[in-house]
Parts: structure tokens; C-alpha cells; sequence
């Protein structure tokens, strides 16, 4: 007599940002079948890209660092498929008092030709893997049993039943989903705020002001200014140098709170008003588009006692959490975030060390 083998596990992961890409990955890794929801239309999150008709920009995360092993191992291999490169090297601080270089002696890096090959080469592999990926589908609702869990979408699909569910997006946006399951979830939620930002990008027909002092191509500023904290020369980054002047415009947190519903285009104005500030009234070259993109949640703010020490929680009834919120801003974070919490599913689901 041949006894059946029991059912393989089949996880959900709600979420296809870098945090949830790295949990299907590990998922994957340990021959667990993954399916992935991303109510975008396509993998990215915080790390996404803007195709404009004449540049692409990214409107997310500029730049980050790798201190972690295992983090700095996914950056070689995403180094050798040639979707992250270094930058910047030419970094300044800008303000009333000119301009400053600045180098913090750690080096920096980026996806290449854009910010969203990273997380698009991630979605690649995993559903080469046998993952399945809906994106351009919101989940509103889970319900069924532990161990038979059923999503239900926005547009009245039901998906399922699912073993696990892992939720990968930031933390307003997942109570819903896990309170009417886990109190415990849900009240971590309700204690890991989240930071708004105005993103915003103006594409010229010539290159921007070089101010004295400073090389012709330098690649990011740190702007002192009320609203605007940082900009970047997309054109500047790898593989996009034949696009022309291409600038993100990413404003501080205070300032976008409280211009949090302000129309589109009056932030966009505001950004590009204080972008002229910093060339010491040298025109800025002929505009021609400009525009703002509303992150609602951007950055975890301190989450304190209720951010888990492993950077990831796993509740009741096949149930967890994920994301740079759980473990701290940077796009590391996120990553480790996702990638331990597959880890750890993984041995359980499987039996395996």
C-alpha cells in the first residue's frame, strides 16, 4: 500500500515590493508553491520607475546601501544580471550657504536602467520558479479557515485557499485585512506608523545650472529647504544617459504631511520653485514636463517597542507580516524583512532546517 503524500503548502503573498518579492523567493527557494498580489500594475512598490514619453524616473527610493552577508549576496547577484550598478559618487549638500560635497565613506547603489529592475528581475525568477504574480489586483478581504484561507479582491475575485498568508504592504493598509483574524496583528499595525513624501520629477530640454565649485555631472543634491530634501539626476544614473535632464524632487516628510492633499500639480510647482533656489538665481533650462506623484506611505516613523526584533511577525491563523515597517527605512530592511520571514516559513512548511 503507498501512502499519499500530503498536500504540498501554497502561500500567498500579498504585496510585490522588494519585501514581498524576497519572501516568494525564499519560498520559492524551499519548493513552496507562491502566488503574488500587487494591486499596481506591475512588481515595484517604493521602488518604482515613471516612463514619461521623453525619460524614465524614479519616483521611490534613489539609492541604498548593503551592510547585511546575506544582503550584500543578493546585491552581487543582482550586479551580475546587470540590474544594479553604483551611484552616486558625486553627491553634494545644497543651501543658502552654496554648495558642499559630501561622502559618507559608504558606497551606494542602484537598479539599472531604473530603480524597478531590481524588483522586476525578482519577479522574473520567482515565477520562473512556478510562482504565479496578479498584479493590477487589490485584496480586500481574506476569509475561509486557518489552513484554508481565501482572498477576495476588489474587483469580486476569489482566490484560494492558501496555507499562509504573508501581507507585504505597509502597515495602515494591512489591519484591515488582519484584524477581523489576529488582534495582536492588527494592534502591531495600528502602532507602526507610516511617513508621507511628495515625489516629484521635471524633465528640461538642457542640462541644469552647474554651480561654481561643482562638477558638471553631479548626480544628487541634498537640498536645504523647507520642502524639498532631495534631488536626483535620473539621467546621471546607469544606462540612462541619452535621456535628457531628468530631475526627482523628493520633499520632506513634515512638509508633505501637511500639504498631504494639496492638488498634484500646485506640489509640482512648489518642488520646482525651490529647485531653482539652489543655483544662486541661474535660470533654470526650458521646461518640458514636470509633475508629483502622492506616496500616502513612504517611510516607517519609529515604531519602537512594537517593531519585532527579527524584523518580521508570524501570527494566529496563517498569518503574517512583512516590510521595511518591521525592521527599519532602509531598502535592506525590506529585503531582510521578506527573505528571513520565507526563511522561517519555509522550515516550517516543509520540515526542514
Amino acid at each position: 500500500m503507498t501512502l499519499a503524500s500530503p498536500p504540498v503548502a501554497h502561500i500567498a503573498v500579498i504585496g510585490a515590493g522588494i519585501a514581498g518579492l524576497a519572501c516568494a523567493q525564499a519560498l520559492t527557494d524551499a519548493g513552496l508553491a507562491v502566488t503574488l498580489f500587487d494591486k499596481a500594475r506591475g512588481p515595484g512598490g517604493r521602488m518604482s520607475s515613471r516612463h514619461r514619453p521623453d525619460a524614465v524616473v524614479d519616483l521611490g527610493a534613489q539609492a541604498f546601501t548593503a551592510r547585511d552577508p546575506a544582503f550584500i549576496a543578493a546585491l552581487d547577484t543582482w550586479r551580475h544580471a546587470g540590474c544594479a550598478a553604483g551611484w552616486p559618487d558625486s553627491a553634494w549638500r545644497a543651501g543658502p550657504g552654496g554648495w558642499q560635497r559630501i561622502h559618507d565613506g559608504r558606497e551606494r547603489f542602484c537598479g539599472a536602467p531604473r530603480m524597478s529592475a531590481i524588483t522586476r528581475y525578482l519577479a522574473d525568477q520567482v515565477e520562473q520558479a512556478g510562482a504565479a504574480l496578479h498584479p493590477a489586483t487589490r485584496i480586500r478581504a481574506i476569509d475561509g479557515a486557518p489552513g484554508a484561507l481565501r482572498l477576495q479582491s476588489e474587483q469580486g475575485d476569489i482566490f484560494g485557499p492558501y496555507t499562509q498568508v504573508v501581507i507585504a504592504v505597509p502597515p495602515p493598509q494591512a489591519e484591515p485585512l488582519v484584524q477581523p483574524w489576529d488582534n495582536v496583528l492588527g494592534e502591531r499595525c495600528r502602532h507602526l506608523a507610516q511617513r508621507a513624501c511628495w515625489a516629484g520629477w521635471a524633465i528640461f530640454d538642457a542640462p541644469l545650472p552647474t554651480p561654481q565649485g561643482v562638477d558638471a555631472n553631479w548626480q544628487q543634491a541634498h537640498a536645504e529647504h523647507p520642502a524639498l530634501r532631495l534631488v536626483s539626476r535620473n539621467q546621471r544614473k546607469p544606462g540612462r544617459d541619452r535621456q535628457p535632464e531628468s530631475v526627482t524632487l523628493l520633499a520632506h516628510s513634515d512638509w508633505s504631511e501637511a500639504h498631504l492633499e494639496d492638488a498634484p500639480a500646485q506640489v509640482a510647482d512648489v518642488l520646482l520653485d525651490a529647485l531653482a533656489t539652489l543655483f544662486s538665481g541661474q535660470p533654470l533650462p526650458a521646461l518640458v514636463e514636470h509633475g508629483a506623484h502622492r506616496w500616502r506611505y513612504s517611510q516607517p516613523a519609529d515604531g519602537g517597542a512594537f517593531r519585532p526584533e527579527n524584523g518580521f511577525i508570524i501570527g494566529a491563523a496563517g498569518l503574517a507580516l512583512c516590510g521595511d515597517s518591521l525592521r527599519g527605512g532602509r531598502v535592506e530592511d525590506a529585503w531582510l524583512s521578506g527573505h528571513r520571514l520565507g526563511q522561517r516559513l519555509g522550515q516550517g512548511l516543509t520540515g526542514c532546517d
